[in-house]
């Protein structure tokens, strides 16, 4: 039986009928057609489909779409403004060579938000535990961690 969702989307309020069985991610991606979050692997543990709710980090690959009710869902699609500049973050990592295959970027990023969001001045320690529940294959997290502090430096 479906049910009715209603949220802020990327700060659009929307209302969506769903599958109750149906997760966040799925939702994002084939009802939404945002596709910046990632399937990796499925069980919470990789962090390619991290997505903020309510600015909270969190997989969306194992959260249950029918909890998003009258919250916020941000996606990596939402960070930029309305005439499309990057976040600050998200011009760092461009700009510090933090970006490789890019799979885990769009949850490396949003992990990133929701640590500075909570901690403006992170030290390299709680920057490396923030982004701790995204795995990269392709950098080795040095730029990762290099492009989070050069957002704090530029803020």
């Amino acid at each position: 039986m479906k049910r009715t969702v209603s949220f802020v989307l990327n700060g659009e309020p929307v209302r969506v009928e769903i599958e109750p069985h149906l997760f966040l991610l799925q939702l994002l991606r084939d009802g939404f057609g945002l596709t910046g979050a990632k399937e990796g692997c499925g069980m919470g543990d990789c962090g390619a489909c991290t997505v903020l709710v309510d600015g909270k980090a969190i997989n969306s690959c194992i959260f249950p779409a029918v909890e998003v009710e009258g919250r916020r869902i941000t996606t990596i699609e939402g960070l930029a403004d309305e005439q499309g500049n990057l976040h600050l973050l998200q011009k760092a990592f461009v700009e510090n060579g933090a970006i490789q295959c890019g799979y885990c970027t769009p949850g490396m990023v949003l992990s990133a938000k929701a640590l500075l969001d909570e901690n403006p001045n992170p030290t390299e320690e709680e920057i490396q535990r923030g982004i701790a529940g995204n795995l990269c294959r392709c950098t080795g997290y040095l730029s990762i961690v290099r492009a989070i502090k050069a957002a704090c430096e530029s803020r």
